[in-house]
């Protein structure tokens, strides 16, 4: 039996690459048209896992999701970095001067805006997920629109690329998490996912990066998130690296004295960038 795994968007999304990156090939996807759906398939048993952008080189943490995180508590097992390409895609036939409307993720135009500066007459519409947009114009033989996707897209529906990289930023990258229902032991793991709320008395953020500090484990994000209905109060999301798990272990015997609600939501290896 494949592993079924969950997936925001269609086929040719970048979550479906991302799937394949850290899967392999032989899997199954399943598309969901939102974030939501795709934790209520793992929830529901009908996905083995999900993967689920959090954050953009460019575009920043995608904090809806991590809302999601905190909502339904699934296990962080894995994360896949993926350097993300944008593509200028129209049916085969169609020029630039053709062009009057460009569809895609609110999150691939915001990283294409200096290309797109350049096409002011342009309208700009908003879809679901980029591949969407893509399959849109190939099932509907729109001749005045173009979407921006993958050549995994290009490829899948048939259609052609006009402009190639037309991201602004060429570093521009996505990273993945992978979530699970259960929790999944990972050997050699060396980063983390936690998550906790601290006092409200001066210096209580710093008290406790200080233990990280302190036994030579590395911040690599810090995120912070309002505690809904709760005015001053604050969650916190950090993932931390380390060399040596004892260090780690030691790190959070101290931060456990200094924090409430805590949380360790996954611990899993390190994916590097490539």
């Amino acid at each position: 039996m494949k592993q079924k795994i969950a997936i925001q968007g269609v086929k040719a999304s970048f979550h479906e690459e991302a799937a394949y990156k850290y899967f392999g090939e032989d899997i199954e996807t399943i598309e969901c048209e939102s974030f939501k759906k795709t934790c209520d398939m793992l929830k529901q048993g009908k996905a083995d896992y999900v993967v689920m952008a959090i954050e953009n080189s460019i575009a920043g943490s995608i904090l809806p999701n991590y809302n999601l995180l905190r909502d339904y508590r699934f296990h962080i097992i894995g994360e896949v970095h993926l350097n993300i390409q944008q593509n200028l895609l129209v049916l085969p036939g169609v020029k630039i001067s053709d062009i009057k409307v460009v569809e895609s993720h609110p999150i691939a135009i915001r990283q294409c805006d200096e290309f797109l500066s350049d096409y002011p007459e342009w309208t700009i519409k908003e879809g679901m997920d980029t591949a969407a947009c893509a399959k849109n114009i190939a099932d509907n033989k729109l001749k005045n629109t173009a979407a921006i996707a993958s050549t995994m897209a290009a490829k899948l529906y048939n259609l052609e690329i006009l402009e190639k990289r037309i991201e602004t930023n060429k570093k521009n990258a996505t990273r993945f998490l992978i979530l699970s229902n259960e929790v999944v032991e990972q050997k050699n793991a060396n980063k983390a996912s936690l998550s906790f709320q601290t006092g409200n008395a001066v210096g209580s953020l710093a008290t406790v990066l200080q233990c990280f500090a302190e036994q030579n484990v590395n911040l690599s994000k810090i995120q912070s998130m309002p505690v809904v209905g709760k005015r001053n109060e604050y969650d916190f999301y950090v993932d931390v690296e380390w060399k040596k798990q004892s260090d780690y272990d030691a790190a959070i015997r101290k931060v456990l004295k200094h924090t409430v609600n805590f949380n360790i939501m996954g611990e899993y290896v390190k994916n590097e960038r490539v």
